[in-house]
């Protein structure tokens, strides 16, 4: 027993168990008449959504290494389609528990095939090219819903969904948020995650190792838009208005943020990222209001050069390696560090400095060279 703790890999499952305490103890609070006001469970509903976002975007940006700009896109479908679908349920089934899990289902599918829709043309292009072309369904779903008739999406004005209970959605929207998780962890950490990260540091090489490219990279994008639209049904069940204007592309670089903030390929990061990022939006609306309402803008991006900065400049490497939360819990517990155990992978093929790209390898044109003893000897009269 005590054989199976030491060798428990603790690292896979901290998130799990951190999201899991937090939810528990704000849960207990709530329900049991704590002090929680409206604007705290309200922070609480956006920080779940924001981080579903962000996990689910990192599955294509940061494993899959295909950047995307049109997550607002797909949450934007699940938002509208899953708050009518709600709207439609509300007179039978009310704003209760079965009609949020109908409208996630219906929601989160239908964005799913949007996904495999739009990722089968869109992921035969990379870099620039797919990110223009995920970038622009996002503007097109945006005005579609923009410019539908008020009976059926609510036009300009917005669709009108039922609010479900401020009680009790955060609690689901943790839930969730856990369910993200287990999927999207146990799918990087399966032969298919190793495939798509394969695609991402090498897809010349992934190809010629027999991996369906067209495959992974399609499963990895109609995953992380499934999530997408679950994150858009919450959203429609924490307010009570729907507007397109809220899924532009600004929307989509600030979930890009989210990712590029906590790491690229760092799930723990992504949700500390997207925490943080919702927290200080949250506050600066609240701090800066009036005249001073120009200025959330400029202290935002203040702030987010501030972090990136120190995440990656070069003379602050040492400071973060020595002063890291890592090794602040390893100086807290006393525990020293199993040089049997690989607690990280820093001679992956990916971030080795001295790799030699395989295209470059494939390049190479290999010219025989005639050596010494490959020449005939004079001497002999060109006989050995």
């Amino acid at each position: 027993m005590m054989n199976k703790l030491k060798n428990f890999r603790w690292n896979h499952y901290i998130n799990y168990i951190v999201i899991g305490i937090l939810t528990a103890v704000f849960s207990v609070i709530s329900l049991t008449g704590g002090h929680l006001s409206s604007s705290m469970l309200f922070l609480l509903e956006k920080i779940a959504i924001s981080v579903i976002l962000a996990v689910s975007l990192s599955l294509v940006v940061g494993f899959l290494g295909e950047l995307s700009l049109g997550h607002a896109g797909f949450m934007c479908v699940g938002a509208y389609l899953g708050g009518k679908v709600s709207a439609l349920l509300a007179d039978s089934l009310g704003d209760g528990v079965l009609n949020l899990i109908i409208s996630l289902v219906v929601g989160g599918c239908i964005a799913a095939v949007c996904g495999v829709i739009i990722g089968i043309p869109a992921l035969r292009l990379r870099g620039d090219y797919l990110a223009i072309v995920t970038l622009a369904f996002g503007e097109i779903v945006k005005s579609l819903f923009q410019n539908t008739s008020d009976e059926s999406f609510g036009g300009a004005l917005g669709l009108e969904t039922p609010r479900f209970d401020k009680q009790y959605l955060f609690i689901w929207a943790f839930l969730l948020v856990l369910l993200t998780l287990a999927v999207i962890q146990n799918l990087i950490r399966s032969s298919h995650g190793r495939a798509i990260t394969a695609i991402r540091d090498n897809e010349i090489a992934a190809r010629a190792s027999g991996i369906n490219v067209t495959k992974y990279k399609l499963l990895a994008f109609t995953v992380s838009a499934f999530f997408a639209g679950i994150a858009g049904v919450l959203y429609s069940f924490s307010n009570y208005t729907v507007q397109s204007a809220k899924f532009g592309y600004n929307y989509s670089i600030e979930i890009l943020v989210m990712v590029v903030l906590g790491g690229m390929g760092s799930i723990n990061g992504s949700i500390i990222a997207a925490a943080l990022i919702t927290f200080l939006n949250t506050k600066l609306a609240t701090i800066l209001t009036g005249d001073l309402a120009v200025l959330q803008n400029f202290f935002y991006a203040l702030i987010l050069i501030v972090i990136v900065v120190y995440n990656n400049a070069p003379a602050l490497k040492n400071f973060r390696d020595r002063y890291n939360i890592q090794v602040l819990l390893h100086k807290i517990s006393g525990l020293r560090k199993d040089p049997s155990r690989i607690t990280d992978d820093r001679a992956k093929w990916d971030v080795v400095p001295t790799k030699i790209e395989m295209n470059e390898i494939l390049s190479i044109d290999m010219k025989p060279q005639n050596t010494r003893a490959d020449k005939p000897d004079k001497g002999n009269g060109g006989k050995r």
